[in-house]
């Protein structure tokens, strides 16, 4: 079985971060966002993982090399046209093999254990209150019988959480073929959703299967939201530092300085930082960015930045400086 991770997006709601990084690359929890992905992927019976890259794309390549043994092979796609052609770019290496589909915005935590063996593709769902952003799927029981991307007036709060296991690798090319070919697109994109709905019209089966492990990274507000469910979750040891106060969850790298600080709840800190007294809670850091005496909550920093005397929330990029005397 193949994987395919589609990382070639712009990001454009995580600006100004992805003007510089692309978005998988960003981190929270302890490790970028294509991090928590391929750990998941790790004890699967997947033997190659396709990654599909923008521009940006070497700076990924560096990372998984760097840090997973997992097979992987680099697919560029030139031209954002949406999702359905950035997977139609990976048909020459995946081919008829079955595909675990995952969209490089999403982290999950799903046992796919009892998946793998099904007969019939899966697509991963989650109720939602607001399916109008999604993908959405109406079903017959457990069964697939309509697919619409982002509906105006949706039938369902089943969202698509961007999770799909595909047993019919070779059909869904066709499909995706068929769009390319007629010029069918959805909001301006060739959508996954279309293609899979013309594989339903040709009679082909799916399922839903359920995902509570969803994290969205789409935006700033997800991306925090997100940072503070698996700090919840993974219980990170929290070091020694002396006239400072932590308050867990949090995710601090071995590397960074605190001095006479409060840290937390929800924040995670990347290698190199500098803390020096900073009042900090729901916020994600960069690496190698120094905050000094600062009142920060819900947010994001970036890498190499330098923060100092700022009270509020704070959305910065790489290689930036704000400083409030």
């Amino acid at each position: 079985m193949k994987a395919i991770i589609p990382v070639a997006g712009a990001g454009t709601r995580l600006r100004p971060h992805t003007h510089s990084t692309p978005k998988v690359l960003i981190e929270l929890a302890g490790k970028p966002i294509i991090g928590h992905i391929l750990s998941q992927l790790e004890n699967l019976p997947i033997d190659e993982v396709v990654l599909v890259v923008g521009q940006k794309g070497e700076m990924i390549k560096e990372y998984v090399d760097a840090n997973f043994k997992i097979r992987t092979s680099f697919v560029v796609q030139k031209e954002t046209r949406g999702l359905a052609d950035a997977v139609y770019l990976t048909r020459d290496i995946v081919r008829d093999s079955p595909a675990l589909i995952i969209l490089g915005d999403t982290i999950f935590s799903a046992d796919f254990g009892s998946l793998l063996d099904k007969p019939v593709s899966l697509i991963g769902v989650k109720e939602v209150e607001d399916p109008r952003r999604f993908g959405v799927v109406e079903t017959e029981g457990r069964r697939i019988v309509r697919l619409v991307e982002k509906p105006e007036q949706p039938r369902s709060k089943l969202a698509i959480v961007g999770i799909y296991l595909i047993k019919e690798m070779a059909g869904l090319y066709r499909s995706i073929e068929l769009l390319l070919q007629k010029k069918i697109k959805t909001k301006g994109e060739y959508q996954l959703t279309d293609a899979l709905q013309l594989m339903i019209e040709q009679g082909t089966e799916m399922e839903t299967f359920p995902v509570e492990g969803w994290f969205d990274c789409g935006k700033p507000e997800t991306l925090l939201a997100t940072n503070r469910q698996l700090l919840e979750k993974s219980h990170y040891p929290v070091g020694d530092y002396p006239g400072s106060v932590l308050v867990p969850p949090v995710f601090i790298d071995s590397s960074v300085q605190i001095e006479h600080s409060i840290v937390g709840p929800n924040v995670s800190i990347a290698a190199g930082c500098h803390i020096k007294h900073t009042i900090i809670s729901d916020s994600i850091i960069g690496r190698h960015t120094l905050v000094e005496r600062a009142l920060l909550h819900h947010s994001l920093l970036g890498e190499n930045a330098a923060i100092r005397g700022k009270t509020g929330r704070l959305n910065v990029g790489d290689d930036s400086e704000v400083d409030i005397y």
